[in-house]
C-alpha cells in the first residue's frame, strides 16, 4: 500500500523532504463520496471534503474519483488559484513505478495509444493518394 520515501517537486511548490507513496490500485478504492481521492501530474489529493464546494459540482469530480484527472484537470484550464487550492488536499505522490506504468493494467496503453497517433494519419494520407491517381488516371482518359 503505501511507502515513505522520496521527494518530489511540482511548479511553485517546495520539494517535500519525504513523501507518502501511494499505488493506483490503492488509489482507485478511494472513490466514493466517504472518501475520495484523484490523481493530478502524479499527485494524490483527497478531495472529499471538497465536493460541496466545486464550482463544476460533485458529479464532475465523482467521474474522476479513484483515476488520474490531470487531461480533465487541464482541458478545463483551472486557475492558478484553483491550481493552488490543490495543496492544502495534497495526500502524496503516485508510486513511481506506477507512473512508469509498471505492475499497473494499463501498462502498454501509452504505447497502444502512440500507435493510433501515427497509422490513422498514415492510412489517411495513403487512401487520399490511392484516391488522387485515380481521379487523374480517369480525367486523362476522358
Amino acid at each position: 500500500m503505501a511507502a515513505e520515501g522520496g521527494s518530489g517537486s511540482m511548479e511553485g511548490e517546495e520539494p517535500k523532504a519525504e513523501a507518502t507513496y501511494y499505488r493506483l490500485e490503492e488509489v482507485a478504492t478511494r472513490n466514493s463520496e466517504k472518501e475520495m481521492w484523484i490523481v493530478i501530474h502524479g499527485r494524490v489529493y483527497d478531495i472529499t471534503s471538497f465536493l460541496g464546494e466545486h464550482p463544476g459540482g460533485e458529479e464532475v469530480l465523482m467521474e474522476q474519483a479513484g483515476r488520474d484527472a490531470t487531461e480533465s484537470f487541464e482541458d478545463v484550464g483551472h486557475s492558478l488559484d484553483a491550481k493552488e487550492m490543490l495543496k492544502q488536499y495534497y495526500v502524496g505522490e503516485v508510486h513511481p513505478s506506477d507512473l512508469k506504468g509498471e505492475g499497473s493494467e494499463n501498462s502498454g496503453s501509452a504505447c497502444r495509444s502512440c500507435w493510433s497517433n501515427w497509422i490513422i494519419p498514415v492510412v489517411g494520407v495513403v487512401l487520399l493518394a490511392v484516391m488522387y491517381r485515380f481521379y487523374m488516371a480517369e480525367s486523362k482518359l476522358s
